[in-house]
């Protein structure tokens, strides 16, 4: 009986340790609201000028951990095919094979899996784009509206990312003369609560 009593002690004691602290927050879901959320790419063109094209209605998911702001889960995926462009000489270019080649790779994604906080409300996310079936690492400098850690569970998240990444180690090599080889892009998200 007294060995029994001496093995059971631990275990009990270590039940009541865990209900006291208490279980870790379970991570927080999100979607991204396609209706207000964007994502920009400019380039420099003639180095004179510059030239946007504009990736309305992305789709995609986060999961943060407010007691682990570090681990997140971020995915944005963008409908190549909905491309805009200020002429339509350009959108025909971008949307060919020199450029994104939306008929063999109609999808652009970026998945985030670490997020740094640089200030309250300034962040790195790492993670990985996919464009013209090329994946290569890239880090998003983001800028939340609010602290996310202070997000209550039905508040929305508001962030805008940017990140400049060389066209040509996605297999866009064309018109080196006239378009710049540096893409400047940017995300417009919003995040809602699942």
């Amino acid at each position: 009986m007294a060995t029994l009593q001496h093995m059971t002690r631990p275990i009990l004691l270590q039940l009541l340790a865990m209900g006291l602290m208490g279980a870790a927050p379970a991570p927080q879901s999100y979607r991204l609201d396609e209706a207000r959320s964007s994502v920009a790419a400019r380039v420099a063109f003639f180095g004179l000028a510059s030239k946007t094209a504009h990736f309305p209605r992305p789709s995609g998911r986060a999961e943060l951990s407010p007691d682990r702001p570090d681990m997140i889960g971020l995915v944005v995926d963008i409908d190549a095919r909905a491309l805009t462009a200020p002429d339509p000489v350009t959108l025909s270019r971008l949307r060919g094979p020199a450029f994104f080649d939306v008929e063999h790779h109609p999808r652009v994604r970026f998945a985030g899996s670490r997020m740094t906080m640089t200030s309250p409300v300034t962040a790195t996310i790492a993670g990985e784009l996919t464009a013209k079936g090329v994946t290569r690492p890239v880090t998003l400098q983001v800028t939340f509206a609010q602290p996310p850690g202070k997000a209550g569970p039905q508040d929305p998240i508001h962030l805008t990312g940017h990140a400049t990444i060389n066209r040509r180690d996605f297999g866009m090599t064309a018109w080196p003369l006239i378009v710049g080889r540096m893409v400047k892009i940017t995300i417009d998200g919003w995040l809602l609560p699942d």
